[in-house]
């Protein structure tokens, strides 16, 4: 059904007239939709309460905030949490109330208030030493929230990762996650990650809010968190909420520390590859703080020794500082900066990395508004040298992110969250510069490409009942591709074209105008907008709790992203390009619903959670047949849109015990897509029919694994000890083999059948590691430890490739596995002072 509104109420809402713009007119509806929800929202959540309680809860050894804090309050059998800035707060009736605050790592704390007036209470926790008969239990915030009716999400402490057995012995953010249901990669020396039968491009990954384009270091081997310098960690697979938007599968978000604001602190470790180190202390004491850590790797200077032309090595810089001006402003600016390097013969080099810069103002407007003012710099940078060919190609995105986020604590079953976020772009697709003065090659600069995307949003968390809460808002995106200087002009609007005679998609040459040159349509770079898109996107999350151990949540989301990586591999490399949505390249729009069942077992000691979900994709990207990406200036002519699926089903079931930690989880899924013909049902001529992709039949991803375990456990036999392992199988991912060859001028050329029908042979590892901290640490000044780990303990030779080739002695065709690791063991040695 189709939906109009008359011209009379947008010139009431719209009196600059700039919904009437042609590019608008379909968004209409949903802009006004949105505004009015906005209002009718934020309007029935004020819920008029008598006084606030409010304050910061912070570590009382260095004046840290501590994030996902529980303030529990049992005469209402109700509470709240921090949110990521330390900050909580609730409305009360007046009267007398117990306060029982806990996080992980510290002591409980319980404080009896009498609430006659506007309240602040800063609380501030004491941190715990474990002895190995006295066992302090504190609020696990890995354990699952029966309540919260926010579901799919997952949080890691830094203790547990640094427990998880992972290859060189480095804890890390994004292996630590690969082994939680739902998530996985393209296996051993890949890049990124993928959620619920998304790509890795489809993730949003955030570092003190600023984005990250490539979360990994040495081909995914390392991650560019530094695991001394984080503070939390929340990977959000499905329910996303309205605040977060822009990738379509997930959401993962990192928060670096502070810095300590009472005493100076050094911290560091040695590894078998890598190291590290971080200071932190105050600059102002209680007041202001600087965190200042770096990593590198160190194994390229061995590769000589052992007689290796190649070297691979990277580097990153961790920066942090803030200044609290009183309890109710500071300010906080933070960085990133980090680099790879690969090199092969010296004839080949790719160089990338990622830079950040973010300056954050938290205000406190009232006892129970919160907000939070950010500019962001992004610059994602990927540089290719080709002595063979001559040339050196530069590429990078540049982005300036603007961010307003205001937090509405309404009352202890009410919070509204509120903001609005605009992202400017710029992409360059590449710089050409020749190498050496014998090159032929002559400079040249491919199109640069320039995009807008503004969104506001509203979301409220409300707790109707003991047993019934839903979190529900919207986001409205708007998307501006602005003009780049030229566009390619096609017959048809058609940059692809499909051959009836060869059954294949073909290149189509640009229109040429009398002269002989191409026709553009051009409004000038970086002025006038040559393609808009907007979407709103809603979101809801539900959860009904039959008892205080079990519940059921049902969630579903609609997110439009904008931006694509474009990768025709496996997995993706740094080589692969960004591009913004245009006039060819289409918004991916996903919905996702998702379905659970929640159930904590003898008080929290045994945890079980279940979730099915189902994912479809909208405008999914598909190249042709033999699509170059690199340095191609019209990289319409070689993609179309399709669509995606996802469906599966995951358990996690966790122990929680003071000896015995650890999980088994399990997913079943399936992650597909397909590109049908573009052929107009009513058009019966068959020889204007498209076959589409593959067919146009369903095939799975690169990343579609459909059996996925994860077996992880801990034991502390004593103070000095942790024992740990980890078991992960995996069916093996999705490839193609030759289904034969033909002689053609002497040669032997492989052809194939269907795209992705053969899978490699199934993957899977043991690893172990144990972490010895000498007797007495907690009383010395430099605290030491000690890792000791083994990485694919059997030596499992797990395929990376499956490559054919002739035999040059018998003549026989062969096939070739190639893998990355066999047994990796190491040793690391942190320390702290």
């Amino acid at each position: 059904m189709e939906m109009h509104i008359s011209s009379s109420v947008f010139s009431i809402l719209d009196p600059t007239g700039i919904f009437s713009d042609p590019f608008l007119m379909k968004s209409r509806f949903s802009c006004l939709g949105f505004i009015l929800l906005i209002f009718y929202m934020t309007a029935w959540s004020q819920e008029q309460v008598k006084y606030t309680l409010s304050g910061q809860i912070r570590a009382a050894s260095s004046n840290e905030s501590l994030i996902a804090v529980t303030v529990f309050i049992p005469e209402l059998n109700t509470g709240v949490s921090t949110n990521k800035y330390g900050f909580y707060s609730v409305s009360l009736d007046p009267g007398t109330y117990t306060l029982e605050v806990s996080s992980i790592g510290y002591r409980k704390h319980t404080e009896i208030i009498d609430l006659n007036e506007n309240y602040r209470l800063d609380i501030f926790l004491e941190s715990f030493v474990e002895e190995l008969d006295e066992v302090i239990i504190t609020e696990n915030i890995e354990k699952v929230d029966i309540r919260n009716p926010q579901m799919s999400i997952t949080a890691l402490s830094v203790e547990t990762m640094k427990d998880i057995p992972l290859v060189f012995g480095e804890a890390d953010v994004v292996s630590s996650i690969l082994l939680l249901p739902g998530v996985s990669n393209a296996g051993e020396g890949s890049t990124g990650f993928n959620v619920r039968g998304g790509a890795a491009d489809q993730n949003l990954v955030l570092l003190d809010e600023a984005m990250i384009y490539n979360p990994s270091h040495l081909f995914g081997f390392f991650s560019v968190f530094n695991p001394d310098a984080i503070k939390d960690m929340t990977l959000y697979k499905g329910g996303i909420p309205a605040r977060y938007g822009g990738r379509v599968s997930s959401v993962l978000e990192v928060y670096q520390k502070e810095g300590n604001s009472k005493e100076y602190k050094i911290s560091g470790g040695i590894g078998t590859i890598a190291g590290r180190l971080m200071a932190e202390g105050p600059i102002v004491r209680d007041k202001s703080a600087f965190l200042l850590g770096g990593r590198a790797s160190y194994g390229q200077y061995f590769l000589p020794a052992l007689d290796i032309d190649n070297s691979a090595y990277f580097y990153d810089l961790n920066a942090k500082v803030h200044y609290e001006f009183n309890e109710r402003n500071k300010l906080y600016l933070s960085g990133y900066f980090g680099r790879d390097n690969f090199s092969l013969d010296g004839n080949y080099a790719n160089t990338y990395g990622n830079t950040v810069v973010n300056l954050r103002w938290n205000h406190l407007f009232s006892e129970k508004l919160f907000s939070n003012l950010s500019f962001i710099y992004t610059d994602y940078f990927f540089g290719l040298d080709l002595d063979l060919e001559g040339f050196r190609w530069d590429s990078n995105v540049r982005q300036l992110n603007f961010k307003f986020d205001l937090n509405n604590f309404n009352s202890e079953k009410v919070t509204t969250r509120y903001g609005f976020h605009n992202i400017y772009y710029e992409f360059n697709p590449g710089t050409i510069n020749p190498l050496g003065p014998d090159s032929e090659i002559q400079r040249s600069q491919l199109t640069r490409k320039y995009a807008n995307e503004f969104a506001a949003y509203v979301e409220i968390e409300n707790y109707f009942s003991e047993k019934f809460s839903m979190q529900y808002g919207a986001r409205l995106s708007i998307f501006m591709r602005l003009a780049q200087g030229d566009f390619y002009q096609y017959e048809n609007d058609e940059p692809v074209l499909f051959d009836p005679f060869l059954l294949t998609y073909v290149e189509a040459e640009p229109v040429f105008n009398d002269n002989g040159a191409p026709d553009f349509f051009s409004d000038g770079a970086g002025t006038g907008i040559s393609e808009l898109y907007a979407n709103l996107e809603p979101r809801i999350s539900m959860s009904y709790r039959f008892n205080p151990n079990t519940s059921v949540k049902a969630s579903y989301n609609r997110i439009a992203q904008y931006v694509h990586l474009l990768s025709n591999t496996n997995s993706p490399s740094p080589v692969d390009v960004w591009t913004p949505s245009g006039p060819y390249i289409k918004p991916q729009i996903a919905d996702q619903y998702a379905l659970g069942f929640y159930r904590n077992f003898k008080s929290g000691l045994f945890s079980l959670e279940t979730e099915v979900f189902y994912k479809d994709i909208d405008n999914r990207i598909d190249y042709i047949d033999g699509a170059d990406l690199i340095a191609n200036e019209a990289i319409e002519r070689v993609i179309l849109n399709g669509e995606a699926r996802a469906y599966g089903v995951e358990f996690l079931f966790r122990l929680n015990h003071e000896k015995f930690k650890g999980w088994f989880a399990y997913t079943y899924s399936r992650s597909e897509q397909r590109t049908p013909g573009r052929t107009p049902k009513v058009d019966n001529n068959r020889s204007n029919k498209e076959t589409g992709i593959n067919l146009g039949q369903w095939y799975s991803t690169p990343y579609d694994k459909p059996h996925d375990l994860s077996i992880y456990g801990s034991y502390l036999p004593n103070r000095q000890w942790t024992i740990s392992a980890n078991f992960v199988y995996q069916t093996g991912r999705p490839t193609n083999y030759p289904l034969g060859q033909f002689e053609f001028q002497g040669l032997g050329v492989p052809y194939y059948g269907l795209r992705n029908t053969e899978r490699l042979p199934d993957y899977h590892r043991l690893d172990l590691s144990a972490r010895f901290v000498p007797k007495g640490n907690q009383k010395r000044r430099l605290q030491s430890e000690w890792v000791f780990s083994i990485y694919n303990v059997y030596n499992r030779q797990n395929a990376a490739s499956i490559n054919f080739r002739r035999n040059q002695e018998t003549g026989v065709n062969e096939a070739v596995q190639t893998s990355i690791f066999g047994i990796v063991p190491a040793v690391t040695y942190n320390f702290k002072f």
